[in-house]
């Protein structure tokens, strides 16, 4: 039996489910889930391995109008990520077609590659509605397939899955079996981190924070995994708000985040929060270099 792999980019507007919908096909948490638009700032590769093929998924950013540096490179990575992949799942949430939808697919008429329109959140619908849906969006795009599931109750995952692999060509594995996903355990460790202060701060802080793991080493006397990270924010009033009173939210972001990133690890682990202002670094071009987004 031959095997098939290749590259699929996962693409569509802020909140429409990507991150979550990965996580459940690899079966394992491996992408930040936030209800805060513009979650994902990276590309991400998540690796789901079967024993016939291996299908790579490039996790992006939700594509928005971009309101500073920042959010041009998010917007340029989610658009870089169409080209040369094998194929591109466009995600839209059931009954919800807006004019980000619509400029997305501009970017997909000049897309080669086959694509498969996804619709997610279906379980929120009624036949009916999602039926009438399908009906008013077929029409926008050639899209190879149209098929409907619901990420967060795994309904319908299969089908997503044997479509994507029918479009895949021969290939090899690209990654071993294990790997799930391609970043170094300090950028998930940030991520983990990052996505405590979206769960528990005030709207105003989501967009404005970046993590930075300033050191992560094995401290085998205590059999444990020490990590120093720094907190980045904007404002100093932002400041107060991320270490609370007599510092119990960011006590409250750090066990959080430990419990997680002792999950990936399989280790117990010592984590030192760092808070820092640094003000509009969002357009600062060597800030986004240093923390890895040019």
């Amino acid at each position: 039996m031959s095997f098939k792999s290749g590259f699929v980019a996962v693409v569509g507007r802020p909140n429409v489910g990507k991150s979550t919908l990965l996580n459940a096909l690899i079966g394992q948490k491996v992408v930040i889930v936030s209800d805060k638009p513009q979650t994902t700032r990276n590309t991400i590769q998540c690796i789901l391995t079967k024993d016939d093929s291996q299908i790579v998924f490039l996790d992006t950013p939700g594509i928005h109008e971009p309101l500073h540096k920042l959010g041009e490179y998010m917007v340029k990575v989610a658009i870089n990520a169409l080209q040369e992949v094998d194929v591109v799942l466009f995600l839209v949430e059931a009954g919800r077609w807006t004019k980000l939808e619509d400029r997305i697919v501009e970017y997909l008429n000049k897309v080669d590659s086959p694509i498969i329109l996804g619709i997610n959140k279906s379980d929120l619908v009624t036949v009916e509605e999602l039926s009438e849906f399908q009906k008013e969006i077929e029409s926008k795009l050639a899209f190879n397939q149209i098929i409907s599931f619901s990420a967060i109750n795994h309904c319908n995952l299969d089908v997503l899955v044997s479509s994507i692999v029918k479009l895949l060509p021969e290939g090899p594995k690209y990654y071993p079996d294990d790997w799930v996903v391609d970043h170094p355990e300090r950028f998930i460790v940030a991520e983990f981190i990052r996505e405590q202060i979206l769960l528990n701060t005030h709207q105003e802080i989501p967009h404005s924070v970046a993590v930075d793991v300033d050191e992560m080493v094995n401290d085998e006397t205590k059999d444990l995994v020490r990590i120093r990270a720094t907190i980045y924010l904007e404002r100093d009033s932002q400041k107060g708000i991320v270490i609370g009173k007599q510092g119990r939210m960011l006590k409250t972001i750090g066990t959080g985040a430990r419990h997680q990133i002792e999950a990936l690890l399989g280790t117990q682990v010592y984590l030192d929060l760092w808070v820092k202002v640094n003000k509009d670094w969002r357009n600062k071009a060597r800030m986004l270099k240093s923390l890895g987004y040019e």
